[in-house]
């Protein structure tokens, strides 16, 4: 939805709250049908351009209650407990995506109903025969850093027609609402180029790499001297909630988490230094330097960047075992 306001505002607390009809969306009864939008972060407008803003809400019941849908209401929660603002959390997302055909969904580079050569020249490829969509995909980048998203890179997947942009480093919240901004804005460029864009883990099936939305995670403790062992704490108290995490991970992760295609069996749950085939890949120079961060790989694609990062948050740092 877009409004016109009478000048120019700056911060979201100063943004009138709105309202939606949520029975259209699956989100209220018919009987009950008004949702409240609450303005929580601005992003300049990369389609108007100007004085013009991208607003990122939540939603809430005109009582005040958040909807079942908002996952951002119980994220701040537990990213304002002062336990968790003291450790400075810090996220890099890493978004894979694939971008079909419009009329055939299928992915675009691909012949219609026929399969591409196998992996193996596509990821960060170029040419007319490796990479496809690179225009939308650049535009996407510029867009959001006109946006003021914190974008910090992108490249072609394995998978042909499958790209992936990198957010952050993002400060806890905000890393939900940089994410859930940025894939916005694709959809709006995709919808352009009149292509289809789809978070979907595993959207071909067969010998194809799937796609996840690896969570790169660090804490003030962790990237100070001595980080290493906060890190090996950390992972062992993300083993022992597992299965929680996969649970709220992402839907048809088990598509995807098959242990093959530099994934982890979803079953299982193992962490190694530059192994991707692990839950919990650790860099070679976070172990060198004995500081530093970890990467969560199991999320998937279609994750909510609100449930994941906070969650981490929670289990690495409030949750005692």
């Amino acid at each position: 939805k877009a409004r016109t306001l009478s000048g120019p505002v700056s911060d979201p607390h100063k943004l009138p709250k709105w309202n939606y009809d949520g029975s259209s969306t699956g989100q209220a009864p018919g009987e009950d049908s008004e949702v409240i939008l609450y303005p929580q972060a601005i992003f300049k407008d990369p389609f108007r351009r100007g004085n013009n803003i991208l607003v990122m809400c939540d939603a809430y019941t005109p009582a005040g209650e958040p909807i079942p849908t908002n996952k951002r209401h119980n994220a701040a929660k537990i990213f304002s407990h002062p336990d968790v603002l003291a450790e400075e959390t810090w996220y890099g997302i890493e978004q894979e995506y694939t971008l079909l055909q419009n009329s055939v969904k299928w992915p675009i580079g691909w012949p219609v109903g026929g399969y591409p050569g196998p992996q193996g020249p596509y990821y960060c490829g170029i040419g007319a025969d490796k990479a496809f969509g690179r225009d939308i995909v650049d535009s996407h980048y510029k867009a959001c850093l006109y946006a003021g998203i914190n974008i910090s890179g992108i490249n072609g997947e394995v998978m042909p027609g499958q790209w992936e942009f990198q957010v952050g480093p993002s400060v806890g919240i905000s890393a939900g609402d940089e994410l859930w901004v940025a894939r916005y804005i694709l959809e709006r460029i995709t919808e352009i180029a009149g292509v289809v864009v789809s978070f979907d883990p595993k959207p071909i099936q067969g010998d194809w790499n799937g796609a996840g939305a690896h969570t790169n995670y660090s804490t003030k403790s962790m990237r100070n001297d001595g980080g290493y062992e906060i890190i090996k704490k950390a992972i062992e108290k993300l083993g022992l909630r597992h299965k929680e995490h996969i649970a709220a991970y992402g839907e048809g992760n088990e598509r995807r988490l098959t242990g093959r295609h530099e994934t982890a069996d979803i079953n299982t749950f193992l962490w190694g230094v530059a192994n991707r085939g692990a839950s919990i890949r650790v860099g070679r120079d976070t172990e060198k330097e004995g500081k530093g961060y970890f990467e969560d790989r199991r999320p998937a694609s279609n994750m909510d960047p609100y449930v994941v990062t906070s969650m981490i948050a929670e289990s690495t740092i409030l949750w005692k075992p």
